[in-house]
């Protein structure tokens, strides 16, 4: 390598604070994005909001780091980001209403909710399984979080099933009693 070489690569192209700057107002713009986009497109990924996402990095990364293609640009770009989300995040931890603002609220998923955040029915199942439920009608509610993700809570026993069961369980203890008894 001559020395020329070794230079254009640490060599910066535009400016130190424009080079904070691009990717500060691209994390704005795409935290802003995915919010308006919906939970969905924070983890419940199909094959193409996978292509969109990832197609959507490659379209800002020339937003990030200008005409310069320099390895201290690209370093100064990455910890930009870095340091960017890491107060965010902070930030956000001890301001829960504007953390709520950015991230949403948990909804529980009724059909409008699935079509409003484009979850299908066969996405829901996919997603109970995976949490241990054979079907849906095992399940009590389902809630989208604000990453996301799905929880599910399982229907409570009625109130005269566990009230038969309670009797099951008695008469087992009765039964066992007796047992003894007669030994």
């Amino acid at each position: 390598m001559t020395m020329p070489t070794i230079h254009d690569m640490f060599a910066l192209g535009i400016p130190v604070a424009e080079k904070i700057l691009r990717p500060i107002i691209v994390y704005a713009f795409l935290v802003v994005g995915l919010r308006l986009g919906g939970k969905r497109e924070l983890a419940q990924l199909n094959p193409f909001d996978l292509v969109v996402l990832l197609t959507l990095s490659n379209a800002v990364q020339n937003a990030i780091i200008g005409d310069d293609t320099s390895v201290t640009g690209g370093l100064i770009g990455a910890s930009t980001l870095l340091f960017v989300n890491h107060w965010v995040v902070r930030f956000l931890f001890s301001h829960e209403k504007i953390d709520e603002l950015v991230e949403g609220k948990s909804d529980v998923l009724q059909e409008t909710h699935l079509k409003k955040e484009l979850i299908t029915a066969a996405e829901l199942l996919s997603a109970a399984h995976k949490q241990g439920f054979a079907s849906l009608h095992e399940i009590d509610r389902a809630v989208l979080e604000p990453g996301g993700n799905i929880s599910f809570f399982a229907h409570k026993p009625l109130p005269d099933v566990e009230r038969h069961m309670e009797l099951l369980a008695r008469l087992d203890q009765i039964s066992t009693r007796l047992t003894a008894l007669r030994a």
